[in-house]
């Protein structure tokens, strides 16, 4: 844990809930060890949502459509999402759950590896939400700028990998290392652009608030 697991619990506990749509998909993501936004980002993107007000929105990694079905209810009403996917096994579910929330017209899934699907989009996006395989957010970000301009914003979730971002590399599993070293990277990426300011905040898993200049 980043934060002190009994905070995190007490902030969570005060929460009001989603649609009874979220809820339910959210607890059948949890029972199938499918990886969802946490309650904490969920309260900090909602508020994000309702005072930026995007439009244009890019998604890196659907999973199952939660968090895209979450900005589609929180965003403004006349709001599009793009988002990507290249997991097979987990598009049929991701489509079938937007069509089921009622914002299936709003929301448009691209399916394949997002580094190429991302080189093919042109219009730049409002906000762009970062939620893919943490050992490639470095990759993507050259054409993730690209997408976007003046006043865009893009979060970046999962980013401190429970904490063991501070940590010398050799306390890190062997097997982790290659992702520990990359999101260093991309840490240090977004923190000296100078095309953009942003704010680590150790928010869930730690994120990411970059907006461009």
């Amino acid at each position: 844990m980043i934060v002190n697991e009994r905070m995190t619990a007490y902030i969570n506990s005060l929460d009001r809930g989603h649609t009874p749509f979220l809820e339910e998909l959210e607890r059948r993501a949890r029972e199938e060890r499918i990886p969802v936004i946490r309650r904490e980002m969920q309260s900090f993107l909602k508020v994000f949502l309702m005072m930026q007000k995007p439009r244009k929105i890019l998604e890196v990694g659907t999973a199952v459509g939660f968090s895209a079905v979450f900005m589609a209810v929180y965003g403004p009403e006349d709001c599009r999402i793009t988002t990507i996917e290249n997991y097979k096994k987990r598009i049929p579910a991701a489509r079938e759950n937007f069509r089921k929330s009622g914002c299936g017209e709003r929301i448009t899934l691209l399916e394949g590896d997002a580094g190429e699907v991302l080189k093919t989009l042109e219009e730049p996006f409002d906000f762009i939400f970062m939620d893919a395989a943490k050992g490639q957010y470095f990759h993507f970000l050259p054409e993730v700028l690209r997408l976007m301009r003046p006043g865009s914003v893009l979060i970046s979730d999962n980013v401190l990998q429970d904490g063991d971002l501070i940590e010398s590399r050799f306390a890190v599993e062997r097997r982790n290392r290659t992702i520990y070293k990359r999101m260093r990277e991309y840490l240090y990426a977004l923190k000296h652009d100078e095309r953009l300011e942003t704010s680590i905040l150790p928010l869930g898993d730690g994120i990411t608030v970059s907006v461009m200049i």
